[in-house]
């Protein structure tokens, strides 16, 4: 499993129900990108890292590893602002208020992908499939994502155990090894694929499949104080950030 979804199955709130920590996460991603990013994009990001960090009870080290793949995104999507194309002051020249609208957006994507993580952290992707067939999801799609992410965990543990027998093989010492170990690793993940594809189809196939696979769920019920909670803190997020917001024009 990823490190992601270890988190997630340890989280202390794994057992509230999907709803409540998707309305809170969502909440969250759409309030850092409606408020102004200053001072709102900090605000909701220090609220959403204290969530994380404190009753959720996510480890500040998988945090930062998770973050740091959506923020070097959030990095490079600012960069380009920085630099106007074309124009009198020649092909490539600095952008007019460029830096500013550089951080504007650094500020408002990071806070949003914070909230995205904590919904991330905090729920298993096999606690929210089979809910969605409920949402008006047709089955088979519901059925289909929940295969692929079950089987997308063995065909990761199989390339990484390929990695590991051509490293030891010495399949990693120069560069014309290294791409041989390359192209081995895709046509054997490629057929491991095929291969478990099969053998799950004549697994379902002998245990009667009728079109819709059957899971248990965990049971949870909606928790009102955690909602009532949860839009009081975007209420007061909101509320902070438009009073700092006058106070500084």
């Amino acid at each position: 499993m990823l490190p992601i979804d270890v988190a997630a199955h340890g989280s202390r709130w794994r057992r509230r129900h999907p709803l409540e920590k998707a309305l809170l996460g969502l909440g969250l991603t759409l309030t850092a990108v409606a408020l102004p990013p200053w001072p709102g994009g900090p605000l909701v990001a220090a609220a959403t890292l204290g969530l994380l960090l404190g009753p959720a009870g996510v480890a500040g080290r998988q945090l930062w590893r998770a973050f740091r793949v959506p923020l070097s995104f959030c990095l490079t999507g600012a960069l380009p602002l920085l630099v106007a194309v074309g124009g009198p002051a020649g092909p490539l020249s600095p952008a007019p208020d460029g830096p500013r609208h550089a951080v504007d957006l650094l500020l408002r994507t990071s806070a949003a992908s914070l909230g995205v993580l904590l919904f991330a952290f905090t729920t298993p992707v096999s606690d929210v499939l089979p809910r969605l067939v409920r949402a008006g999801v047709p089955a088979p799609v519901v059925d289909v994502a929940l295969v692929m992410y079950r089987i997308g965990f063995l065909l990761l543990d199989s390339t990484a155990q390929v990695h590991r027998a051509q490293a030891a093989r010495l399949g990693h010492t120069g560069r014309a090894a290294l791409w041989r170990s390359l192209a081995g690793l895709a046509a054997t993940s490629f057929v491991r694929a095929f291969d478990r594809a099969a053998r799950l189809q004549e697994g379902l196939a002998g245990r009667g499949y009728d079109g819709a696979l059957r899971v248990l769920v965990p049971g949870a019920a909606l928790s009102w104080r955690f909602l009532a909670a949860s839009a009081a803190l975007l209420g007061a997020l909101v509320a902070l950030t438009l009073t700092l917001k006058g106070m500084y024009l």
